[in-house]
């Protein structure tokens, strides 16, 4: 074989294992964009280098994984319903304590689901990112409304800003009955 033969094949080798490599980074890209949806963006823009950001939300991918994430029986969904429905009632004359009740309760449901629920909330950010990504900003907003309100006072609307965010993470937490769950598996 000639040696210009050789150089043909290595650069032919060298072109397509860049491809193959750049098309796995897409993939992996693409994966990681659908799974997080605005929490890829907001980690990309929280991170130095997207390649950092697309590592940790892996590395949180990987210790979801981990973790024993169970649906709530329809009992409990119930339960929670109830004690929802007594938040509400409460943020009448209580705004500032439901709202306070609504984070505690949603940290309980994070438990009960199999989230780790008591430890630093950045983690418990974290891990929720994975399965709730497109609902994380109403938690965060909703407990920044919270700590603002416990250092100084929030403003009625702000705390009922708060109240929404918070049922729409709940509702997400709450996820489908179990009886749904079955169905599904069933219809398989």
């Amino acid at each position: 074989m000639s040696p210009t033969m050789i150089i043909v094949i290595v650069v032919v080798v060298v072109v397509v294992l860049g491809l193959v490599a750049f098309l796995v980074q897409s993939q992996k890209r693409r994966h990681l964009r659908e799974r997080f949806g605005p929490e890829y963006d907001r980690a990309v823009e929280d991170s130095s280098s997207r390649r950092e950001a697309e590592r940790e939300l892996a590395n949180r991918e990987r210790r979801h994984q981990k973790l024993d994430i169970r649906p709530l029986s329809d009992e409990a969904r119930e339960q929670y319903r109830a004690r929802w429905s007594r938040i509400q009632e409460q943020f009448v004359d209580q705004p500032g304590e439901a709202i306070a009740e609504a984070d505690r309760l949603l940290t309980q449901v994070m438990a009960d689901r199999g989230y780790p629920a008591d430890g630093d909330p950045a983690q418990q950010e974290s891990d929720l990112s994975v399965e709730h990504a497109r609902t994380l900003e109403h938690y965060r907003t909703a407990r920044q409304t919270l700590h603002g309100h416990e250092e100084s006072t929030a403003d009625t609307e702000e705390l009922r800003q708060a109240l929404v965010n918070y049922r729409t993470v709940f509702d997400d937490l709450l996820g489908k009955p179990e009886h749904a769950h079955r169905s599904e598996g069933e219809r398989r």
